[in-house]
């Protein structure tokens, strides 16, 4: 049984995948969200939103992630960093994965990653979640209903949240299972609920693709001056740094919210959508992204909600920190109709710094911006991982590690590469504390950061006056129009200036510690500017 528009000869029968129930093939949103209604996997909410929960997963479950090791990839793939499967364990899996999928309802999209057509991935998505299904059409881009006649998927992800995986069987961790083989081209995702597993896989394809084509695959927003899209800038952090919020300005255009690559044509979104953190999002600080939680279609995910007048509660965490909603980017009044911009003009690189040690920006010369960008330091914030309830320091290389199939050097080096042919210039911007650590300060002023962009963005920032940083040695500017100049020298927010130097020489080994581990790899003007 089958419903919908799909190539002829690239059904899931013919991929092997038989026995199944009613398969509906790239579905519109309206269908997808009555299905998701009718199968009791959500509840339509104010505006035509529908609301939905994940179940115990509410983050992504990075340790249960897993690379199929053959000899194709043996000698590419950051093994230190990706667990290995056997590649009969996956057999295994991908076989038992299937019985249990027969007789089921299960929903395709047939999509892409990558807004340059020199460069997209045409990926297939099978669904047993409707609501997934949505999800994913959001995230993803969308080709035009008549490319659906001849679509063939380069790669294929089968989504299967009632199916557990297990560990002695199966090769993994626990019944929660992602496993991705590069040589069969297939992704296999096991019980958890949590959608966002559904994009970060299509991003990890990419992460590995695209730089054995010189392309530099990125975990970063990018927004571009209006109607000047060789003014671009993006905008690398980890998932609750501001990569969506600081992107969505609506004096400039928005390219997109969470990957990138970059091209020697510029730069490109991969996706079709965002996927916005929802805690204490307020109509006044994010106005755009506060106005997708009542339009039709948005996906609202794991929020409270009054159950009389479907009223969202923006506060309430109780269910997780990392409540969000998804939706198409269209749905942004300034997003790019294009998805493309030009070789980025400002490198923002954001980081949440829960030691309030950090000033609120800095620039960075491009040795500095290598060493930063390899040392990816910034702190987990609540709910993004399973486990993660509170803010955590760590160092996550080039910003999004749990993403990166390859040896970070791999884009440390792409990045240092297309910084000196076209320009760039680079900023740390700190997003997490201030006037103290977590506990004691604050976190960092929204207006502030955005003055501070804007000033970086429109070129003023230069003009001002700089410091050179006696802890981490880059320039950090004196005074800035419309930003407290105590805000600029972070000790002086703190009340005991002798416990911010303690803490900053803690945070400056901890630095010197993590970084010891690329010495080997980099050229020695990076060395030069390590830290500590």
């Amino acid at each position: 049984m089958e419903t919908g528009r799909v190539n002829p000869n690239q059904t899931l029968e013919q991929h092997g995948i038989t026995g199944l129930g009613h398969v509906y093939y790239n579905l519109i949103d309206a269908a997808l969200m009555q299905k998701a209604v009718e199968r009791g996997e959500g509840e339509l909410g104010n505006g035509g939103t529908l609301l939905v929960d994940t179940g115990k997963h509410t983050g992504r479950s990075p340790k249960d992630k897993f690379v199929v090791r053959t000899p194709s990839v043996e000698d590419s793939i950051w093994w230190d960093n990706n667990k290995p499967m056997d590649p009969a364990a996956f057999d295994q899996l991908h076989a038992d994965m299937l019985e249990h999928m027969k007789g089921r309802d299960y929903f395709v999209q047939d999509l892409f990653g990558g807004a340059d057509p020199q460069h997209r991935l045409d990926v297939r998505i099978v669904n047993e979640m409707a609501w997934h299904n949505l999800f994913i059409r959001h995230l993803l881009r969308r080709p035009a209903r008549s490319e659906l006649d001849e679509f063939t998927p380069e790669f294929t992800i089968i989504n299967c949240p009632s199916f557990n995986a297990d560990p002695e069987r199966h090769g993994c961790r626990s019944e929660t299972v992602i496993a991705l083989n590069f040589d069969k081209k297939l992704i296999l995702i096991g019980g958890t609920e949590y959608a966002g597993e559904n994009k970060k896989s299509v991003f990890t394809l990419l992460n590995y693709i695209l730089p054995g084509k010189g392309v530099m695959a990125m975990h970063c927003s990018a927004n571009h001056a209006p109607n000047n899209p060789v003014d671009t800038a993006v905008f690398f952090g980890l998932s609750g740094t501001g990569k969506t919020t600081l992107s969505a300005d609506p004096n400039r255009v928005l390219i997109g919210d969470d990957e990138h690559g970059w091209s020697d044509r510029g730069t490109f979104n991969f996706e079709g959508g965002c996927y916005a953190k929802t805690i204490s999002l307020s109509a006044e600080a994010e106005p755009e992204i506060y106005a997708t939680c009542s339009m039709f279609g948005t996906v609202i995910e794991n929020m409270v909600y009054d159950p009389q007048t479907l009223e969202l509660d923006f506060e309430d965490d109780s269910k997780t920190a990392n409540m969000r909603c998804a939706y198409p980017l269209e749905a942004i009044s300034n997003a790019s109709a294009t998805a493309l911009g030009g070789h980025p003009k400002n490198i923002i690189m954001l980081t949440c710094d829960a030691f309030g040690v950090l000033p609120p920006i800095a620039r960075l010369s491009p040795a500095q911006a290598e060493y930063h960008f390899l040392s990816g330091f910034t702190s987990k914030v609540a709910g993004t991982e399973k486990g993660v309830t509170e803010p955590e320091p760590t160092f996550s290389t080039c910003f999004g590690a749990p993403f990166m199939p390859r040896r970070p050097e791999v884009y440390g080096a792409l990045l240092r590469e297309k910084i000196a042919k076209h320009g760039a210039t680079c900023w740390l911007v700190n997003t997490g504390w201030t006037g103290g650590a977590y506990g004691t300060g604050s976190r960092m002023p929204i207006k502030a950061t955005r003055a501070l962009l804007t000033a970086a963005l429109d070129g003023s920032l230069a003009d001002s006056t700089f410091r050179k940083d006696p802890n981490f040695g880059f320039d950090v500017p004196v005074s800035v129009p419309g930003v407290a100049a105590i805000l600029l020298d972070p000790r002086r927010t703190w009340d005991d200036g002798a416990a911010y130097d303690a803490q900053a020489q803690k945070l400056v080994g901890m630095f010197a510690e993590n970084f010891s581990q690329y010495e080997a790899y980099i050229h020695e003007d990076v060395k030069a500017v390590a830290i500590g």
